[in-house]
């Protein structure tokens, strides 16, 4: 019999449960095949609760959920420990580039998304897309110039060329082969030794190196970037909510400045988005009076 699944991988740690959720419910939502759809899900530990939370996609749509908890993950631990972390990039968005060693064998093929997306389109359109043989298909990143080079586009010109094509790695369809013989976990040792990652824009600059004329420029509506309100007439299939404004916040002002925000707070539900906004306000808070610190 064929195997008919069709595999999607998110990195989320326990503050970014909800998003997640969103994400998957909007992928069922959009779906004509939910019971085929197999979310693998590599994430840091999570709270009883948020995990039932995320268990309900599976009761809702039929599709599988697969655990991979990256604090009992000892690759995850030292190999993301060698890296550059921040609060806007935590630990956790590394596991991506473990996806080859990460997921069992028989998953050849899969669609990796951030957690900060949307879909509005069948996901399997994407995960059956002809890759022409390369190991990752991606949307180009409009903002790559700037990123890459920086001020006076002057910057890492010993690494960057300005005028080759930038991927933004917030969606990608991955064949886990090409993926696995890029030998990432080798490239980024030896990258550490020559200096470069301490010069490069975390993982999202890597992916661009390691495959480096070796990629498929998808359709810009597989990757809105940034998507605003101004996008939602042109039918994208995937939003991508990499500005400051995300479609969860409370403040209505901040979320009208992000397209289809308010399909977005139904597709999260009431409860979960309520419940997320009182998780955020709780750390807040725990940031302010430095309770997380005590």
């Amino acid at each position: 019999m064929t195997d008919r699944s069709i595999h999607v991988a998110l990195t989320f740690d326990d503050n970014f449960w909800a998003p997640a959720y969103a994400t998957m419910r909007s992928i069922c939502l959009f779906s004509k095949r939910r019971t085929d759809l197999v979310f693998h899900l590599l994430h840091r530990t999570l709270t009883p609760q948020h995990k039932v939370d995320l268990e309900a996609i599976a009761s809702e749509f039929g599709a599988s959920l697969r655990w991979y908890d990256l604090d009992q993950s000892s690759l995850f631990q030292e190999f993301s420990g060698r890296l550059r972390q921040s609060r806007q990039f935590p630990a956790v968005v590394y596991a991506r580039l473990l996806i080859d060693r990460l997921l069992p064998a028989e998953v050849t093929r899969i669609v990796y998304l951030d957690c900060d997306t949307m879909v509005r389109d069948d996901i399997a359109a994407l995960f059956d897309w002809d890759m022409e043989g390369n190991p990752v298909a991606a949307v180009r990143d409009l903002g790559g110039a700037w990123i890459v080079a920086g001020r006076d586009v002057r910057g890492n010109r010993d690494i960057f060329d300005v005028a080759a094509s930038y991927f933004n790695s917030g969606v990608m369809l991955i064949d886990v082969a090409g993926w696995r013989a890029a030998n990432i976990v080798d490239y980024v040792q030896k990258a550490e030794a020559e200096g470069i990652m301490q010069r490069i824009y975390y993982d999202q600059d890597l992916l661009n190196l390691v495959f480096r004329g070796r990629w498929l420029q998808l359709p810009w509506r597989w990757n809105t970037i940034d998507a605003r309100p101004v996008h939602e007439g042109l039918d994208p299939a995937i939003l991508h909510y990499t500005g400051k404004a995300k479609p969860w916040f409370i403040i209505t002002s901040m979320r009208r400045s992000v397209a289809f925000t308010r399909f977005y707070r139904h597709i999260m539900t009431n409860k979960i988005f309520y419940d997320f906004a009182r998780h955020r306000r709780n750390r807040w808070w725990r940031k302010v009076l430095r309770l997380d610190r005590a």
